[in-house]
């Protein structure tokens, strides 16, 4: 093992990655040797940034720690911490169940981390991290936690009540950023449509997004985790009007019939929702809308799910993911309703949905046949460099792939690329 080395493993979200950039800025001002997401972690320090939304994601994190205690065990580690989600939520459990990790952090306290280690927090760096994306894309975190209660989902218990940044900081990290050759931003929050609720008594998404625009050197600006219920519509008009605001927005909307919206404590209609994507879509032509759906939660029928898959087929979302239900203890679902859908509906569901998306991807992926889109290069892997349109976040979505014979490419740089060919999920191209 490395002395004075750190490894760091991330769980979950983008919400945690930006934590742990944080988190990696401060150890190496102390003077530590940090690694991210090491295949071949050899640390002397391990510290796991866990992820507690649903069970997939917890069972993953308790292996990881499992794994990381074995190391310890075998004195191939010689501390070992772990921070984020889970131990936010299951601290005491966590402490007792397994005694071989170190210390245990919550979500918000793992600057405790540094004095723990006989160091000091740094509050001059506290806006700073070390990008463990590629350099020329950043995620932007604009806010903690979630005022929104909707039926299954725990976030709430695990982060608390929704905290907007002032602007101010957040136009500094922006600015900071792009000194760094940072030129493209995912703003992310748990809901990003609240920000500023809480700080200046109304919804001020639309103007921090139009004021990031307007910081020279910032190429795309694309938006994450919207909610359907009392939408900022100014927000289209930001995004109409500034090129660099990507015509791209993820608004999980987990549901469309009236019965399952009013379960799921949804505070939204079908007929509100349906106004709002065609109004997305009228006010800001070609933008492409990610959407997340949920099925199996308790409550939906049959007629439910046949409700949800014509809305999928009518709709034609550019982008969607979908997930089953699980039951979250200390939510409403799991206080009020009995997780009453065999695990194997909801798997059938599932696939079912999936299935029809897959058919929607692969048609709107073929209509960008023939077509030249601005397009950012990430990587070279194998054959080809891979790349995104405007249209295409990191890690979820499409990617555009190059043969690298069609020349030699700078990765983090803008090139016209035009389509030459599609399959379900990823695009084939050329230089112009």
């Amino acid at each position: 093992m490395k002395k004075n080395t750190v490894d760091i493993i991330t769980m979950g979200c983008s919400k945690n990655l930006v934590d742990s950039e944080r988190l990696i800025r401060q150890l190496e001002a102390n003077g530590y040797t940090v690694t991210h997401d090491a295949e071949n972690p050899q640390g002397e320090i391990a510290v796991i940034n866990t992820c507690g939304f649903i069970g997939d994601a917890k069972e993953e994190s308790i292996n990881t720690i499992l794994e990381f205690c074995e190391a310890k065990k075998a004195r191939k580690l010689r501390k070992l911490y772990v921070m984020g989600c889970l131990s936010e939520r299951y601290l005491k459990e966590l402490q007792v169940e397994i005694p071989q990790v170190d210390k245990f952090y919550g979500k918000f306290n793992w600057n405790e981390l540094l004095a723990d280690l006989g160091k000091a927090y740094r509050p001059d760096l506290a806006v700073e991290r070390r990008l463990t994306t590629p350099s020329h894309y950043a995620y932007l975190k604009i806010a903690e936690g979630c005022d929104r209660k909707c039926s299954y989902c725990a976030i709430p218990i695990i982060t608390g009540p929704h905290q907007s940044r002032p602007m101010e900081e957040i136009l500094q990290e922006v600015k900071t950023l792009v000194a760094k050759g940072v030129k493209e931003f995912q703003v992310i929050a748990q809901e990003l449509t609240y920000y500023g609720e809480d700080l200046y008594g109304t919804q001020k998404l639309p103007e921090l997004i139009e004021k990031m625009a307007e910081v020279p050197g910032v190429e795309w600006i694309r938006l994450h985790y919207a909610y359907p219920a009392h939408f900022p519509y100014d927000l289209l008009r930001v995004m109409r009007e500034h090129p660099n605001v990507c015509k791209y927005l993820d608004i999980a909307l987990q549901h469309i019939s009236d019965h399952m919206l009013q379960l799921m404590r949804r505070h939204v209609t079908k007929q509100t929702t349906l106004e709002l994507l065609e109004r997305m879509r009228k006010e800001v032509p070609g933008i492409h809308i990610r959407t997340t759906l949920m099925v199996g939660h308790p409550g939906e029928t049959a007629a439910d799910f046949e409700e949800l898959k014509a809305f999928v087929r009518e709709v034609k979302f550019d982008r969607m993911g979908a997930f089953a239900y699980s039951e979250e203890e200390g939510t409403y679902a799991a206080q009020t309703y009995s997780d009453d859908i065999p695990a194997e509906t909801k798997q059938a569901r599932l696939d079912e949905l999936m299935d029809i998306q897959e058919g929607i991807s692969a048609e709107l992926n073929a209509a960008k046949i023939g077509k030249t889109f601005k397009t950012i290069i990430d990587r070279v892997e194998g054959e080809y460099y891979v790349g995104r349109t405007e249209y295409d976040s990191p890690e979820v979505d499409p990617e555009v792939l190059i043969p690298v014979t069609d020349g030699t490419l700078e990765i983090g740089q803008f090139y016209p690329v035009t389509i030459v060919d599609s399959d379900d999920y990823d695009l084939f191209g050329k230089i112009q």
